[in-house]
């Protein structure tokens, strides 16, 4: 069983806007995006014309100016005006800041895991983006044992209907039974909806999720890069690969699923996910739309 949802989804949009302000404070730090680490960590709440931000940082107020943060809410919620946006940047602690002040380290305490992605969730993900792209508003996408269930918001049960069996067709897959938004057409939205940041991990990484999140955080966070490496030596061995690390950690050891094991630098571990992010997606905010899956 596999759920996806699409990056008009509340929760989703919290998401993007949380990435697109740690895309800000790599673009701002020296560096820039490819050299620079920031520390950074942000919580977005949104929902029926409000959004609150709460933002903590190793940069200055000079680098993450409060206009750029409403400036990115208001981009990608057109509808929450700047009056009803609550910004609210700190900083770092400063004992985790000092973790980080001789050399990378791992930023958080954690267990992590990679799963390969199945065939079922690779099904779902490409007619989410199908979907997504005819269109583009709030939807919510479950495929479990044959079954579709597709709540699209904006959207005509025929549409939606043609659009699924086109899809089906073009790929030889067959399917038991399908439910198209089974309360009727609806809108959905932020304007109906409350959305947070990282509450969509299972759309994201399927079978993979663990603790932490995905969003809203920079590279030394091993919520962002353990997981995403996780994920990539997954898919590579075509096997569960697991790791778990203690805040102060400078090297990653990851258990494979056969009884290899793998130990990595720390500051490694990072650059492989700074490459992934930078390759596959271009931006936090981009990753944010769909995840790893």
């Amino acid at each position: 069983m596999f759920e996806k949802v699409n990056p008009q989804h509340p929760d989703k949009v919290a998401d993007r806007i949380a990435g697109a302000i740690v895309d800000l404070a790599y673009t701002s730090a020296e560096g820039g995006w490819l050299k620079s680490n920031p520390r950074i960590a942000v919580e977005v709440l949104i929902g029926h014309g409000c959004a609150t931000v709460i933002v903590e940082t190793s940069l200055s107020r000079a680098e993450m100016p409060t206009q750029k943060i409403i400036d990115i809410v208001s981009r990608l919620c057109p509808k929450i005006t700047e009056a009803n946006q609550r910004i609210v940047v700190v900083p770092q602690d400063e004992y985790l800041a000092a973790n980080q002040q001789q050399k990378l380290r791992c930023g958080d305490n954690g267990i992590f895991r990679g799963k390969p992605v199945t065939e079922e969730q690779k099904r779902l993900a490409a007619l989410a983006q199908i979907l997504y792209a005819e269109t583009p508003f709030d939807g919510k996408y479950i495929l479990a044992n044959e079954e579709f269930i597709i709540c699209q918001s904006n959207a005509k049960r025929e549409a939606i209907d043609k659009a699924v069996n086109d899809y089906c067709d073009a790929n030889l897959i067959g399917y038991k039974k399908l439910t198209i938004n089974p309360l009727g057409e609806w809108i959905g939205g932020e304007g109906v909806d409350s959305g947070a940041t990282n509450r969509k991990l299972g759309s994201d990484m399927g079978d993979a999720v663990t603790g932490g999140g995905l969003h809203g955080k920079d590279l030394s966070k091993a919520d962002v890069s353990v997981n995403i490496v996780c994920h990539i030596k997954a898919q590579r061995a075509s096997q569960e690969v697991s790791a778990f690390t203690a805040i102060g950690d400078e090297v990653v050891t990851f258990r494979y699923a056969d009884g290899k094991t793998e130990s990595v630098p720390y500051d490694e571990v990072v650059e492989q996910a700074r490459l992934y992010i930078f390759t596959q997606y271009g931006s936090f905010e981009k990753f944010a739309e769909w995840g790893l899956i």
